[in-house]
């Protein structure tokens, strides 16, 4: 399993996970899975996309700067 962090590529208009300096997921899609760092716990969701990207189950306004693992 890979620890990163969410950032959003303007080039991809998509959410990413940064790996480290040069490693990057690729661009996420509807409906990938994955575990979010919230307060200590790592949760399970997964990610979609309506007027904007949002995390399902997970309360938060600002995406990007999350940990992540996959």
């Amino acid at each position: 399993m890979k620890t990163g962090t969410l950032i959003y590529d303007k080039q991809q208009g998509r959410i990413d996970i940064r790996f480290g300096l040069t490693d990057y997921y690729g661009g996420l899609h509807c409906g990938e899975t994955f575990d979010v760092l919230i307060d200590g716990e790592w949760i399970l969701t997964r990610i979609e996309k309506a007027n904007d990207w949002f995390l399902v189950g997970i309360k938060t306004k600002n995406l990007p700067g999350l940990p992540v693992r996959m």
